[in-house]
Parts: C-alpha cells; structure tokens; sequence
C-alpha cells in the first residue's frame, strides 16, 4: 500500500486542508516524474525541455513553428525559448530561418538528425510512461487526467 505525502515527507503536522496535501502531493509526483525522466534522457544527452521542443517542433512538421508558439505548448514555462533551441540547433537538432513574411520572427524545424534521435526515443519513453502508470490501472488514469484537466481549468481561470 502506497504511503501518503504526510508520511513519505516525514510531517508530523497534518495539512491546514485537503486542497494542500493534494497540491503538495501532485508537486511532489510530478517532480519525481520529472527526476525519472531526466534519468532517462541523460544516455541521449537531452534535458526533459529540450526533448518537449524537439516533440513540439516534431509535431509542427515541415511548416516549423515560431519561438513564441514553441514557448506557448512547452509543459513546464520556460522563459528562453530562444537559449534553449540555440542549444539544439548546436547538436544539429533544430534549424531556424527568418520567416519571409515578417523577418523580426525565426521559424524553427527539426532536422533530420533530430528526427532521428526522437524515433529512438520513442520507444524507451513509451515504457516509461507504460511501468510509472502501471499501477494505476487505465480507468483511475482516466479518471486522474479528469480531475487534473479541471484542475488545471481552474489554475488557468483564476490568473
């Protein structure tokens, strides 16, 4: 049986409400998500950021995507698009040109080399997701990605 946050954080305290062990509970897993992951990439020489840009930019296909529109479907925020896809493009990962259309605004595609190293990628990540979910059973994640959409509905709406 899994431990609660309370326990697993070593509080003796309880939390001032359900609405704060949740908050802390969902922080606490996504960082451990993202410990994992950051395992995972670290063979491939990748940060769990840039692999997002590169699925983004991968996903924009041949039309490429603007730094701002990068920047608007990252997961975590990330200030400096413009640093992170520098990066990327040092390892031949991404190109960017000027849009012909307005010259202020580059355009970045993901090069045949990125491509590449996504499609290895593919499938150790797939597992990863399948064993850190495999517990949960298909219909509590459902229910999970429900309760964390309204959630993240109600985060959105009160900004």
């Amino acid at each position: 049986m899994a431990k609660g946050i309370q326990a697993e954080l070593k509080q003796s305290k309880p939390f001032s409400s359900a609405g704060e062990e949740a908050s802390i509970a969902i922080l606490r897993t996504g960082d451990l998500l993202q410990q994992q992951l950051v395992e995972l990439l670290r063979p491939y020489g990748l940060s769990p950021t840039q692999f997002n840009a590169l699925r983004i930019l991968r996903g924009a296909g041949e039309t490429g995507l603007p730094c701002s529109e990068i920047g608007e479907r990252m997961i975590n925020h990330d200030p400096d698009i413009t640093r992170l896809l520098d990066r990327l493009e040092q390892r031949d990962l991404v190109a960017r040109q000027r849009d012909p259309k307005d010259r202020r605004v580059h355009i970045a595609r993901i090069t045949k080399t990125g491509l590449d190293l996504l499609k290895g990628l593919d499938k150790p990540v797939e597992e990863f997701h399948r064993v850190t979910t495999a517990e949960i059973g298909e219909s509590n994640l459902k229910s999970l990605i429900r309760l964390l959409d309204k959630l993240r509905q109600s985060l959105q709406n009160s900004q």
